[in-house]
């Protein structure tokens, strides 16, 4: 007999953790998240957001908090630059604007956030959409059969044992996930190239930085490569040391009998001043880049840094593991429901696997570039623009339409993906009833179909197609409910005809679109969607929609 019987087990309450019970209640689907720490993460760590990050996190209501935190927080727009040391001043801009030359792609801007302070507004949230955390908490065992899985909890405090029933698993518990070991999934990539230290310490730091704009500053000189990370009003930081010593041949095992002592004189070097600091804690690290050889083993779903680990450097970990999360709630909503064949949960791999595997690399290029350049004779992979990570990376599944002809790229230029099926959904901003919208603010937790000025014959058979169809479809072109294009952009981003539509996925990723010469059908619309979920009972053939 079970304790307690849940849809969901997340095993792993940090941020992707969180994110995954966030979304899942989103959907309307109840998860419990167990965190073998004792409450939200207490050291600053993950920092920054993406735009895409943020745009899901503006589809629960949390955008407008989030940013308002990080302007109390950090520096707004900040750079990203090297120095040889923080009082020489600046060597190298890499990012002179975090948001520069990047606000037309998306209705939400990067932001700097720390870890400790986004995850209590993720937590809170969540609860309040339905969520249950449960902390000091580890997941003993875990066993699947057919029907479902089977997991025991223990306390870590009182020793309680608790056996949880859940249909399904989402395994989030870090870059050495226990449950990932359990199942025998190993890991490939390059490993672990540097052992590296954040210290977090305690300095008058404004002379150094008070008419900055930096958020981000590496550090590179004889004796460390590393970064400082600082929070306003610079009297707190962090300094990650990843190399010391003969950068040719450098030591990358800062870890080993690191001293308090020893820390502040890395603290001291890097800042290129002898002023009082005082070291609060370190962590210690593997610096790695490596994914996961399955991100799914029958029941159980891989996410997060236990799905794929990668240096810190570009900012892309957290917010990679966010996307997992994002891209399986709508489908694991879907399949509990019964509106759609277990099948669609296939396509969770096939989806994310590819980009995380991209990122991965680009993480390992920056690092390299950046941090520790010895490491180029071991090859890197040639450098993608930040945009085509954040946003532009392309899903191909049997979930998206495989009729249109395709040239294999793994990622695109948001501003020039044009609603192409497997993309992001571009931003263009609309207006309803005189208020500014984005295309993006249409798409809900249900299906969209978005159309031209002159689609409204397919917004009628979508909305026919709804109403015979267990699936949320709603249906928006400009001209109809007061929905205005004032600009006439949405046909051209999208990349169709004033007759042309695209139908959104819950996860406001394009599945497949008219171009605007075709015959409006519901048939057409109610096979697409069938294609994308499957028919419940059914197995259906991948790649099927033609």
């Amino acid at each position: 007999m079970s304790d307690i019987e849940v849809p969901v087990l997340i095993v792993g309450g940090s941020l992707v953790g969180m994110s995954a019970a966030l979304f899942l209640a989103q959907h309307g689907v109840r998860s419990l998240a167990v965190e073998y720490h004792r409450g939200t993460a207490i050291h600053p760590r993950a920092a920054q957001a993406t735009q895409r990050t943020m745009e899901v996190f503006r589809t629960v209501g949390l955008e407008r908090i989030i940013c308002d935190r990080s302007a109390e927080q950090f520096v707004p727009n900040g750079g990203v630059v090297a120095v040889e040391t923080l009082a020489g001043g600046l060597t190298t801009e890499f990012i002179a604007d975090l948001n520069a030359g990047i606000r037309d792609v998306s209705p939400c801007e990067r932001v700097f956030l720390s870890q400790n302070a986004l995850e209590p507004l993720l937590k809170q949230r969540a609860v309040e959409l339905g969520a249950e955390f449960r902390f000091a908490t580890e997941v003993v065992a875990v066993q699947q059969d057919a029907d479902g899985v089977t997991a025991q909890l223990r306390h870590r405090d009182s020793g309680e044992l608790t056996t949880v029933r859940a249909q399904y698993v989402i395994a989030a518990d870090g870059a050495h996930s226990r449950i990932r070991e359990q199942l025998g999934i190993g890991v490939r990539g390059r490993g672990t190239f540097s052992k590296s230290v954040t210290i977090y310490f305690r300095a008058n730091l404004q002379p150094y930085l008070a008419d900055k704009q930096w958020a981000v500053v590496y550090v590179n000189n004889a004796q460390l490569r590393g970064f400082f990370r600082f929070e306003k009003p610079f009297e707190s930081a962090f300094l990650v040391v990843n190399t010391a010593g003969d950068p040719d041949a450098p030591d990358t095992d800062l870890s080993a009998g690191l001293s308090d002592e020893r820390a502040r004189h890395f603290v001291h070097i890097a800042l290129g001043a002898t002023i009082p600091v005082t070291v609060e804690n370190v962590m210690h690290w593997n610096a790695c880049a490596d994914v996961a050889a399955a991100f799914r083993m029958g029941r159980v779903f891989i996410a997060g840094d236990a799905a794929h680990v990668m240096p810190p450097n570009g900012g892309f970990g957290g917010n990679t593991g966010v996307q997992d999360a994002h891209n399986l709630a709508w489908k694991l909503a879907l399949v509990l429901s019964g509106r759609a064949h277990p099948a669609l949960l296939d396509t969770y791999a096939a989806e994310r696997e590819p980009p995380a595997t991209l990122t991965v690399e680009q993480a390992y290029t920056r690092y390299v570039v950046r941090t520790d350049p010895h490491l180029k004779p071991t090859g890197t992979a040639p450098y993608v623009q930040d945009l085509n990570i954040e946003l532009g990376y392309v899903y191909r599944s049997s979930a998206i339409d495989a009729s249109e002809p395709d040239d294999g790229a793994l990622h695109l230029s948001p501003r020039e993906s044009r609603g192409r099926p497997g993309t992001r959904a571009p931003h263009v901003w609309l207006e309803r009833d005189g208020t500014r919208l984005s295309t993006l603010d249409l798409f809900g937790t249900g299906f969209t179909l978005l159309g031209g000025p002159d689609a409204q014959e397919w917004c009628r058979c979508g909305r026919a197609a709804g109403a015979a169809t267990s699936l949320p479809l709603a249906c928006f072109a400009p001209g109809s409910d007061g929905l205005r294009d004032p600009e006439g952009k949405l046909p051209g981003a999208y990349g169709i005809g004033p007759a042309g539509c695209v139908l959104v996925r819950p996860d406001g990723f394009v599945a497949w679109r008219a171009l605007g010469t075709e015959t409006p059908s519901v048939q057409t619309i109610l096979s697409v969607l069938a294609s994308i979920v499957g028919s419940p009972g059914t197995p259906r053939a991948p790649g099927s929609v033609r």
